[in-house]
């Protein structure tokens, strides 16, 4: 229920609500190095919102900034400038967030976060971008720490608003997600990426306008980061070319993306970890690219024929989700492919037997099998044929006889 405040009553709610969280920061221990830093710049905030009675707008950003920080440590965030902060503050800091949002937009017909993010996204890109050469002197650096901050700081505030009010501040979040994505370091570029995402899920390409261009060539300069946030290159990259190039199966864009991936990939083909986020969310790309990916077979195959044997089962079940889009999409046509892809499903689903998954590895692989028959006739039986006295396939011969198998 609304508390119908007028400006300085709602700065005196602010206050009222994190002056308790403060205190509770003031007797809070604190272990890492940079723990101590963390907590000053916090109790800053904190401090300095409660102060200016005069201007509530500012008030709230500062209180809003360190908020985000103490929620953003429950619920988002293990680095060590964060992983000291009680759960008690940090749950404390999301109802006090609540609270205030609530009450604000009582107040004012209009929610908090988006109000505050004028003030907040420049602010906060700048103090990104002064540190984002690893060539700058250090006497001229901003601290490292005070970037990662801005940068959680900056998902916090992101991932509060959706469609459709994010496309209308989108101006405003693109160039400061993109400049955390040009930092060399891996934690900011990853908040970055994640803000990114989260604006992508929520615009269409009008409102994404003319930065596709840019956003696109920021995922293909980051498609060699590190481990920890490869998943999210993958996934930024695929909503982009969804968004601006669905209808565009011929982009240059498209093109080098793909061509980018698959040639990090050939170079790793056993990492797990950037195989499974590859398989995971490139459909969509393969849906835009459609007949046109026909020409990156040559590639595309022979790391899925890799990625059906591995150990893993969420690999091997990827893999075979993959191929079944690939032929519907394509009906894998001009292709050499065929024989080798016959010996692969057959290998694999007698290989099953061994694994946890086996009854799924093998309905997915009878579904490719079906697939295949209807789709390439003769020249899949000619590659089928010398399997179908096999002993350990009767039930794939009798599901291919009869067609019991869904596609």
């Amino acid at each position: 229920m609304s508390i119908a405040l007028s400006g300085s009553g709602l700065h005196h709610y602010l206050v009222q609500l994190t002056n308790p969280i403060l205190d509770s920061l003031e007797k809070t221990n604190c272990a890492p190095p940079s723990a101590d830093s963390t907590k000053s710049i916090i109790c800053t905030l904190l401090e300095t919102a409660s102060q200016n009675d005069g201007q509530v707008l500012t008030s709230f950003k500062n209180s809003t900034l360190a908020l985000a920080l103490l929620i953003t440590a429950q619920t988002y965030s293990t680095h060590d400038s964060l992983s000291w902060i009680p759960g008690h503050v940090s749950s404390a800091a999301a109802s006090a967030f609540r609270a205030i949002s609530n009450e604000y937009d009582a107040v004012f017909n209009r929610p908090l976060v988006v109000d505050l993010l004028p003030e907040v996204a420049p602010s906060l890109k700048e103090t990104i971008k002064q540190d984002d050469s690893e060539s700058a002197t250090s006497s001229a650096r901003v601290p490292v720490l005070r970037v990662i901050l801005a940068a959680y700081q900056f998902r916090w505030f992101v991932t509060q608003v959706e469609c459709p009010l994010l496309g209308k501040v989108s101006h405003l979040v693109i160039p400061c997600a993109l400049t955390a994505l040009d930092h060399w370091s891996s934690e900011v570029k990853g908040q970055g990426m994640i803000a990114l995402i989260h604006l992508l899920k929520n615009v269409d390409a009008i409102e994404l306008g003319a930065y596709d261009a840019v956003i696109l060539d920021a995922c293909c300069q980051n498609i060699p980061s590190a481990d920890e946030i490869w998943h999210l290159v993958v996934e930024m990259s695929v909503l982009v070319v969804a968004i601006a190039h669905k209808n565009n199966c011929r982009s240059s864009w498209i093109e080098r993306m793909l061509n980018e991936m698959l040639s990090h990939l050939e170079r790793q083909p056993r990492n797990k970890d950037r195989r499974i986020a590859w398989l995971k969310f490139i459909e969509p790309l393969f849906s835009a690219v459609g007949l046109v990916l026909l020409a990156h077979f040559r590639r595309i195959f022979p790391l899925f024929f890799k990625w059906m044997h591995a150990d893993d089962d969420e690999t091997v079940l990827l893999v075979l989700k993959r191929i079944h889009a690939v032929i519907k999409l394509t009906w894998i046509r001009n292709t050499p492919y065929i024989g080798r892809l016959v010996d692969e499903l057959t290998k694999l689903y007698k290989q099953a037997a061994l694994r946890n998954a086996r009854e799924e590895i093998r309905t997915d692989t009878t579904q490719i099998f079906i697939l295949l028959q209807q789709c390439k006739g003769v020249q899949f039986e000619t590659a089928w044929n010398k399997y179908k006295a096999d002993p350990n396939l009767s039930s794939l011969v009798s599901s291919l006889s009869e067609r019991i198998v869904p596609v």
